[in-house]
């Protein structure tokens, strides 16, 4: 399984009402750092059953990025319950990626 696609019609029900925890990366495809962390994330979404991944890509879904103010990129979000519960900016390696993810 790979990452889905987030856009602001699908942002409500797959992130806001997940019933698993989300991780959320906000990306862009000139983003060189951005592209170290997909192939991550997608193994990520492979491996982990019990969590959501996606993705916002800044350029296409503007308005998402302003309403979390992404000032750079990449930036993973984790979201439970509706709720951003842990944030950090820049690529980061799998283990830290899935240490955000421990409650």
């Amino acid at each position: 399984m790979s990452a889905m696609h987030i856009t602001k019609q699908n942002f409500q029900k797959e992130v806001m009402e997940s019933e698993k925890p989300v991780l959320l990366d906000f990306w862009a495809s000139w983003c060189g750092p951005c592209r170290m962390v997909a192939p991550v994330l997608d193994q990520i979404a492979g491996e982990r059953p019990d969590i959501k991944v996606c993705k916002i890509n800044v350029d296409e879904e503007q308005e998402l990025a302003s309403a979390f103010q992404i000032m750079s990129i990449p930036t993973l979000m984790v979201v439970k319950g509706g709720k951003v519960v842990r944030q950090s900016a820049g690529a980061r390696p799998k283990e830290q990626i899935l240490a955000m993810l421990q409650s």
